[in-house]
């Protein structure tokens, strides 16, 4: 009987490990929070002058600060080797910034296609650049409200598309494996030989390929 108690007690505490991984509210709760952290970091860099949110938004602390942080950094390597790619989004596609329709209809192909050919974790990256790229247009297009739009697109995003690749992975912590050196005066982790190609198709399509790592 006291091994099978004992046999139990482990079981729970199993069980207990995993019912802490992220849930899908979680994931896309803290995917919208990275966004507005790096949207925000790029609109500063940019100069552009805006009010924060309307609503009170959490600023990401504790390991999703890492994260953010981490996040930030490979977005500027990639930023650094294809600076065009993300500047002038809306130009590059050809697209009216005033209405809502066409923004999230143009964000959402954007995003389908850079994870056609599956899921890495610098093909995230670059979702989160084109994020920042077309709300720093839509700032400077006198539509900051769009801004709020483009955070909500990405979460629903992450919600249909990338939730499950995320839970196996033990949710946002895990782009902190990619980070080889973290001196901003190196540029000497994956992100910088994970780069293949860039380019845009049509008027609301990006070729992003992003090897696996």
């Amino acid at each position: 009987m006291e091994v099978l108690r004992r046999s139990s007690v482990f079981a729970a505490e199993v069980m207990e490990v995993f019912d802490r991984s992220p849930t899908d509210k979680e994931l896309v709760s803290q995917a919208k929070a990275l966004c507005r952290d790096y949207i925000n970091s790029r609109l500063i860099r940019a100069g552009v002058s805006w009010s924060k949110p309307e609503y009170n938004a959490p600023v990401p602390g504790g390991k999703l600060a890492e994260v953010s942080t981490i996040l930030l950094r490979l977005g500027d390597e990639l930023e650094y080797i294809r600076p065009n790619v993300y500047r002038n989004i809306a130009r590059q596609l050809n697209i009216s910034l005033h209405s809502e329709t066409v923004v999230t209809d143009a964000f959402l192909a954007v995003a389908a296609q850079i994870f056609t050919a599956g899921i890495t974790w610098g093909k995230v990256v670059s979702l989160y650049a084109v994020a920042a790229g077309l709300a720093v247009d839509c700032v400077r297009h006198a539509q900051p409200a769009m801004v709020h739009t483009i955070v909500d697109c990405l979460g629903e995003f992450v919600r249909k598309t990338l939730v499950t690749w995320l839970k196996r992975r033990g949710g946002w912590a895990d782009i902190t494996k990619c980070v080889v050196n973290t001196d901003p005066s190196l540029r000497s982790h994956w992100l910088v030989s994970a780069v293949c190609s860039f380019g845009h198709f049509l008027k609301a399509i990006f070729f992003v390929l992003l090897p696996e790592r």
